[in-house]
């Protein structure tokens, strides 16, 4: 038998490939949309992948199932409460798929979502019996368990699923031996819970032991403990949701779309009001040069997340990018389903070069100039666009907190011809804030290079939690 974990850090992703040597069979769960890497490693090791599963239907992605399906003739399985437009094998309590090296069992376990499942592993070479892990998605992660709070809008209640998961992890779940593996579908940084382990896999006793929200408490103290403090879900979860419900194009497909060369003129007559303009280049340099009126979200961060949250899903894109980066900045886009790239700007920002009054600048200072300024006579508004918690926990005196996901929907308390400086943790945050400040008209901007990091590490004051 074959178990092998795949992890996508700026999605905090992971997905499985299960193998049955004996049968040259391959089975994939939750996969990325990006299918490449299963298909590679499934005929290196001479199995064909015939089976692929949806734990449910993830919010935070649009997982590869269609992409499986077209390419390899698997059979897509679901949850047997699942409602979709493809065809599909609904799988419930106890059903199974027996090989000669492996047998994989579901269970279900809504709560997360209604439809959610988790799938029990059992290599029979070693015990036939006992499972050897059990892969849970999004109905407990390591440290964690998934928010019951993601599907309001589709008719579901936060307390509803929330009693469906206390079920699902006493009746199904914590049942299981100790020694049983535990594989999620995400782990820390993702927006599916909220404190969830940097660790990828864990056994069942050390959750029984460690995890807070397993631990013996009464119903209803689970439900409170669980749907409080959740952070903000993104818009874009609930579309993702559905579109993995739908029949809808292939990645593949939509990437040949996408990586269409726009030249500088072109993006001129579309006009930059017309379009989204992405600009997926660091912070430093979006800081020296960028075109008026684009968007910074950096591939070196979680470009997708903060894409999918700030970007609408209706506007076409066009990508800023250095040359030879422009794929990655459509994948990772593809990855959460924004399938709207019109193309990417032909040369990059050298396709300015000519055209300087096109082009404006960031000013960036150091955490100690920022510092001597405020002691200034006109000292600038301070804004921290960390969360809430972040700012609670330590923020610089005198600052005001707007998240960077509600500043545009909250630009208005921006005032207007004041001088404005802006910070977050490291700097990756208050680039993207700058830029759409930038974009709403408010232009008197400093960004603090290097965030508080920076200004504790220069030992200037900060405001800390008692």
């Amino acid at each position: 038998m074959i178990l092998k974990q795949y992890y996508l850090g700026c999605l905090a992703h992971a997905s499985y490939l299960l193998g049955d040597e004996a049968s040259a069979t391959a089975v994939i769960v939750d996969p990325q949309r990006d299918v490449e890497q299963y298909v590679a490693d499934a005929e290196k090791a001479g199995l064909r992948i015939r089976h692929v599963f949806l734990t449910h239907f993830h919010a935070d992605f649009v997982a590869g199932h269609l992409e499986l399906r077209d390419r390899c003739g698997a059979a897509i399985c679901l949850g047997r409460r699942a409602e979709a437009e493809y065809a599909f094998m609904p799988m419930g309590d106890g059903d199974s798929l027996d090989f000669p090296g492996m047998r994989l069992e579901v269970m279900e376990t809504p709560g997360h979502t209604i439809e959610s499942i988790s799938i029990l592993v059992f290599d029979p070479g070693k015990d036939r019996e006992k499972p050897y892990a059990v892969l849970t998605g999004d109905t407990l992660f390591i440290g964690d368990v998934g928010r019951p709070d993601l599907r309001a809008s589709l008719g579901w209640t936060a307390n509803d699923l929330g009693a469906h998961l206390y079920d699902s992890l006493h009746d199904k779940l914590l049942p299981l031996p100790d020694e049983t593996l535990v594989y999620p579908a995400h782990g820390a940084g993702s927006l599916c819970g909220k404190q969830l382990s940097s660790d990828t896999v864990s056994s069942l006793g050390d959750q029984r032991r460690m995890n807070y929200a397993l631990q013996p408490m009464a119903k209803e103290e689970f439900i409170r403990l669980v749907t409080a403090d959740q952070p903000d879900a993104p818009q874009y979860f609930t579309y993702d949701a559905i579109l993995n419900t739908r029949e809808r194009a292939t990645l593949e497909s939509n990437l040949e779309k996408a990586l269409h060369p726009i030249t500088l003129e072109e993006l001129i007559e579309l006009g930059v009001t017309n379009v989204q303009v992405l600009d997926v280049r660091d912070a430093a340099e979006f800081a020296k040069g960028h075109l008026t009126g684009s968007v910074n979200i950096g591939l070196g961060g979680q470009y997708a997340t903060w894409a999918g949250t700030l970007l609408d899903r209706a506007t076409p894109i066009v990508i800023i990018a250095e040359p030879g980066r422009e794929q990655e900045a459509a994948l990772r886009l593809g990855r959460i389903g924004f399938d709207h790239v019109r193309g990417y700007l032909d040369r990059g920002m050298a396709a300015l070069a000519e055209r300087p009054e096109l082009i404006r600048q960031t000013e960036r200072h150091s955490a100690a100039t920022i510092a001597e300024e405020l002691e200034g006579a006109a000292p600038p508004v301070l804004l921290d666009v960390r969360n809430p918690r972040e700012w609670e926990a330590r923020h610089i005196p005198g600052s005001v907190n707007i998240p960077l996901n509600h500043l545009q929907e909250r630009i208005a308390e921006i005032p207007r011809g004041d001088r404005v400086a802006v910070y977050c943790a490291g700097g990756y945050r208050s680039s993207i804030a700058c830029s759409i400040l930038q974009r709403h008209g408010i232009g008197d901007l400093i960004e603090m290079a290097g965030g508080l990091a920076a200004w504790e590490a220069a030992k200037l004051p900060a405001n800390l939690k008692v």
